[in-house]
């Protein structure tokens, strides 16, 4: 058998300890790992670690790696260095660690868009959810609706519902961004809109960073921007509407949830997370999540995360679960809406 065909099978068997592949998280089934994968587990690691990151430099899940690289290095002895993976939404950098070898030398960290709507939003994508196997979330953020604060001043817009209320009156005549087609943010407003029976116009920039500039330029009108846009509130450079979790953000106490403000049991949150290819040894991925989760809990570490958002960690079993009810949730939005991207 070539090693190509023996990574294939490999990929096909048991994701995590305890867990099985996620196409199957709803339903059940058993795999077993070769005898030899479990003997190659019990002196990993032996060389450098890549860590696959699909978005820019300076992006908020290449600083949450770094960070996270940074004391992995440390706890496993072996470095581990972060690489730039970038194009199409998340999809080259997922489809190269997707095929890789899974021999715990090659991880994805990624943001919950990739995983959970990407394989069931594009018509032609090189991987599968069940192509990688779940290690650990590392954060979860809601979503933070801002205007450009002299529309909103303009439009007597102080709040999400009069918003909703001004968009219901001009129907598409309320602008929104979002950081690409089929991003999480455009998902969650697009989703708030038909909650809210309104129709607003979706513009798609090239990533977060331009589309905070379009919101503060005036070009849109309001965006679903995540923690990075906290220091533009406190500026006065947005204006904060709403907060998309269940419950208001500390940092944020007086801006009222999506659910406050008319819209009931709305909750959009997206995470960042580590995955391997599925098939990795289980002791491998158990030996991740451990690390992991000691650098979440060590101080220093963990204020440099929590800047971005709040810090959880899961074991693979309990990630793997989470991605399953995601990925349901996320797949009943795209196939109501008919979207569709190639």
């Amino acid at each position: 058998m070539t090693q190509e065909k023996i990574d294939r099978a490999r990929r096909r068997m048991v994701s995590a300890a305890g867990t099985v592949p996620l196409a199957w998280a709803a339903g059940g089934g058993t795999a077993l790992l070769a005898p030899h994968a479990w003997a190659q587990a019990d002196d990993w690691p032996k060389r450098p670690i890549r860590v696959i990151v699909p978005f820019p430099a300076g992006a908020l899940t290449d600083t949450i790696a770094r960070v996270m690289a940074d004391g992995l290095s440390k706890s496993l002895g072996q470095a581990v260095v972060v690489e730039n993976k970038l194009g199409a939404n998340g999809v080259i950098g997922a489809s190269e660690v997707a095929r890789s070898a899974p021999d715990g030398y090659t991880w994805l960290l990624t943001n919950s868009s990739s995983i959970t709507i990407n394989p069931q939003l594009y018509k032609k994508i090189p991987y599968k959810a069940s192509d990688l196997a779940p290690i650990t979330p590392i954060m979860e953020s809601p979503f933070i609706i801002v205007a450009n604060p002299e529309w909103a001043q303009r439009n007597k817009i102080n709040k999400l519902s009069d918003l909703l209320a001004y968009a219901r009156a001009n129907p598409d005549g309320v602008r929104y961004g979002s950081p690409g087609l089929g991003n999480l943010a455009h998902l969650g407003a697009l989703m708030m809109s038909n909650r809210a029976n309104v129709k607003t116009l979706h513009i798609p920039y090239k990533g977060g960073s331009p589309a905070q500039l379009a919101v503060m330029s005036g070009e849109i009108d309001f965006v679903f921007d995540t923690w990075a846009g906290l220091p533009l509130i406190q500026s006065g450079k947005v204006k904060p509407l709403a907060v998309t979790s269940k419950t208001r953000m500390a940092q944020l106490p007086d801006v009222p949830t999506v659910e406050e403000s008319g819209i009931p049991d709305f909750s959009v949150t997206f995470w960042l997370g580590m995955l391997a290819p599925a098939g990795t040894p289980p002791q491998v991925l158990q030996k991740i999540f451990a690390a992991s989760k000691d650098i979440m809990a060590d101080p220093k570490a963990r204020a440099s995360l929590s800047t971005q958002g709040n810090v959880i960690a899961e074991d693979p079993a309990t990630f793997a679960q989470r991605i399953g009810r995601e990925t349901l949730a996320w797949g009943e939005v795209i196939k109501r809406e008919n979207l569709s991207l190639e």
